[in-house]
């Protein structure tokens, strides 16, 4: 049996060539033009060598050339690896090298990190604005990529074949990549658009959620394709264009993390826009924060459903499918073909209540085949036939699902995630650091926000702004501590590990003194 993602869109594009499949401020491609530009990449990989299993890393903002590339790849039978638009270069060389990417295609802005960390061997392609023409040493014009024909016969891949390796630490350790197959994400599509928003062929998605995460990508940009929907492409999250986007465009549909409903709901001209046109809100990565959901449903006058899942599960594995039917607070129930429990730590399944807390553990089609080249960390998680989510919760007697908790020390920051041990790593590195935790604190806007609590070595100085702006250079964006705490000693076990949570306690009474 042959299944590949991109027949989602030979079919959209087949049944209505000249609609809008995208839309970027006063550009717009339709479905004909999608179709036929991710043809001639996929024909162009397929000619510089890239061969079907292979692997091509995708580091593009939410622009047309993200969704024709990511077409392409897959129509050329290779797998995309979606990555994060503010990795620095040593981020940059592990995502490459873990996969194993044969090839690179990356927007203009970010071209010089990517080309830090590029491995010899990789083909760096650039896609380029308007009116450059420099490119850096060894790279080729994306436009390369679309000389080739605009027809193609798509690669003949599997259900069980990889689609997409997203990079994910999990819930600790370095990240891994969770390779999801073409059966994963098509039924993900196929659940979301016919049994969860039941997304129509006239309704029009903002794509603001970045489209090389999970959520963006299957929740947005491949659930629209499969609808034959249109897609209004906004690059980077700004309270005031998506505003204007919504009244401009129609958008109908609108999935975000709770960090931006946040910033819409105290965006002081909000009331000028006319937003009558959303008939949906969708939330996820992150738990919303009940009174945020309740004042933008009264402001807006639209229903926001919220769903749950990870990398792991493509992502969706709960979701409260209306108003009508969902339970305040709660991640739902698990969608068709998903199965969901709650396990104590010797995996024997829990009873219904709040008092029985425990993992949340999950099987079904949305199930990764397991992380790239990694199989005792996807034994790990997969035991017994379910996946291990590392997230703590309990489910109540009408089987909705509730989390409490994160089983290890994860930090979600404005919807994206951050391992504190890779934080922590990077200040190890630093000459006057002798011990360092990081952790979660609350925020009112983003959810959580870094912090960093570092002993230093005896005799040696630094300040929170040297160790931010060492953090700075070497790490993402959203992932550096905005604020340095230094104490005399960190608490610690037996072992030497670091017990954060009576480092939390130590602080919360500091804090209160």
């Amino acid at each position: 049996m042959s299944l590949n993602l991109a027949m989602m869109l030979r079919e959209s594009a087949r049944a209505r060539p000249e609609k809008a499949a995208l839309l970027l401020d006063d550009f717009r491609v339709t479905y004909a033009q999608v179709e036929a530009l991710s043809n001639q990449v996929a024909g162009s990989l397929r000619a510089a060598g890239v061969q079907v299993g292979d692997r091509v890393g995708l580091m593009l903002p939410n622009v047309p050339q993200f969704v024709a590339a990511y077409y392409g790849i897959l129509k050329a039978g290779a797998v995309v690896v979606p990555m994060n638009v503010l990795l620095k270069a040593p981020e940059v060389a592990y995502y490459l090298g873990d996969s194993g990417a044969r090839a690179l295609i990356v927007w203009e802005d970010f071209a010089e990190e990517a080309r830090k960390g590029s491995p010899d061997g990789v083909l760096p392609y650039v896609v380029q604005k308007p009116g450059s023409s420099a490119l850096p040493d060894g790279a080729r014009a994306f436009n390369a990529l679309l000389q080739g024909s605009p027809r193609f016969d798509i690669a003949a891949t599997g259900p069980d074949d990889p689609a997409v390796i997203l990079y994910t630490s999990g819930t600790t350790g370095r990240a891994k990549g969770a390779e999801l197959t073409h059966f994963n994400l098509y039924m993900c599509c196929d659940v979301a658009a016919n049994r969860l928003i039941e997304f129509r062929d006239d309704d029009v998605s903002m794509a603001v959620l970045p489209l090389f995460h999970s959520f963006g990508q299957s929740n947005v940009l491949n659930t629209a394709v499969y609808a034959g929907g249109t897609i209004t492409l906004v690059p980077r999250f700004e309270p005031t264009k998506v505003l204007e986007v919504i009244q401009r465009d129609g958008v109908s549909v609108f999935c975000g993390v709770p960090t931006m409903y946040f910033a819409l709901l105290h965006h002081p001209d909000a009331g000028q826009y006319d937003t009558t046109s959303l008939r949906l809100c969708v939330s996820g990565g992150a738990s919303m924060p009940g009174e945020v959901m309740k004042t933008f449903e009264a402001k807006f006058g639209v229903t926001i459903l919220e769903g749950y899942g990870l990398s792991e599960t493509s992502p969706t594995a709960s979701f409260n499918v209306s108003k009508e039917q969902r339970k305040f607070l709660s991640i739902g129930k698990p969608v068709w073909g998903v199965e969901m429990k709650i396990f104590d730590e010797q995996d024997n399944e829990l009873q219904p209540g709040p008092d029985n807390v425990g993992e949340i553990v999950i099987r079904g089609h949305n199930v990764m085949k397991g992380y790239f080249n990694r199989p005792e960390a996807t034994s790990e998680v997969m035991r017994s036939g379910w996946f291990h989510s590392g997230d703590m919760g309990y489910v109540d007697d009408d089987g909705y699902f509730f989390i409490v908790d994160r089983k290890k020390e994860l930090i979600i920051r404005g919807g994206f995630n951050v391992y504190p041990r890779e934080i922590e790593e990077v200040l190890f590195a630093h000459p006057a650091v002798a011990a360092a935790a990081v952790i979660g604190v609350p925020d009112e806007r983003l959810g959580e926000e870094v912090k960093a609590v570092v002993q230093l070595k005896a005799g040696v100085s630094a300040t929170a702004e040297e160790l931010i702006d060492y953090c700075k250079e070497r790490v993402a964006a959203y992932k550096y501590p905005r604020s340095v705490q230094f104490v005399d000693q960190l608490p610690m076990g037996p072992t030497g590990k670091i017990l954060k949570r009576e480092l939390k306690a130590q602080l919360e009474a500091a804090a209160k003194a």
